[in-house]
């Protein structure tokens, strides 16, 4: 059976472009409840965006070094389906953020120069150690701060048996897609700013050259 790249759009602001890349054939919603970011929304406006979400479409908020307190607050207000950790968070502390809120989570890897192969797999074996609702890693390009990086990493680094249950992102755009599934398989993407006419506003026609690069590649 031919495998079907998941697509994940993140840092979604507003509710024509939730409508917009939801029926782009958009897998997963990204929301961003990181204040320093420029996409940042507020769990009140992040609540109207969820309810223009259509079904079998997953919403997922992307947190940064959240306190229990702080992402019980967000959750309540905006029941995002799974978790982004996109900062810090060990696997300990990871595991009993997600049990605090009964979410599955994705935890971001942020790839530096000198990252292995090893590394990214005992990254996951932790993670996947530490909790049931870990359901895998998200691997972006280090860089200084926190939040999408917009950059591309190494993707020769990635393990062949890990691939396929990675999300890739980090400097994926219209024109590196096809090359990216093509070259690593990973279950899904998140791309971000590489489909924007400006931070937090999509453009549909890069939406949709986006998806087509990724079915492209399937095939």
């Amino acid at each position: 059976m031919q495998h079907r790249t998941r697509i994940k759009i993140c840092g979604l602001t507003s509710v024509a472009d939730v409508q917009m890349v939801a029926a782009a054939g958009v897998d997963a919603l990204g929301f961003v409840f990181y204040p320093p970011s420029p996409r940042y929304v507020r769990p009140d406006q992040a609540s109207d965006l969820l309810k223009a979400i259509p079904p079998f479409v997953v919403s997922v908020g992307l947190f940064v070094n959240a306190s229990e307190s702080e992402l019980r607050a967000v959750v309540s207000e905006a029941p995002v389906q799974l978790l982004q950790f996109h900062g810090d968070e060990s696997p300990q502390v990871s595991a009993a953020l997600a049990a605090a809120v009964n979410r599955p989570f994705l935890k971001a890897f942020r790839v530096k120069a000198d990252t292995t192969a090893q590394d990214l797999l005992e990254y996951e074996t932790a993670f996947r150690a530490a909790s049931p609702l870990f359901h895998g890693l998200l691997l972006d390009t280090f860089v200084e701060g926190y939040g999408g990086s917009g950059k591309v990493f190494d993707w020769s680094l990635i393990p062949k048996e890990l691939a396929p249950r990675v999300v890739l992102s980090g400097g994926l755009s219209v024109h590196n897609a096809t090359g990216a599934v093509s070259q690593v398989r990973p279950f899904a993407v998140d791309i971000s700013s590489g489909v924007e006419l400006s931070k937090g506003v999509k453009d549909e026609s890069k939406v949709c050259a986006f998806v087509d690069a990724i079915r492209k590649a399937d095939q």
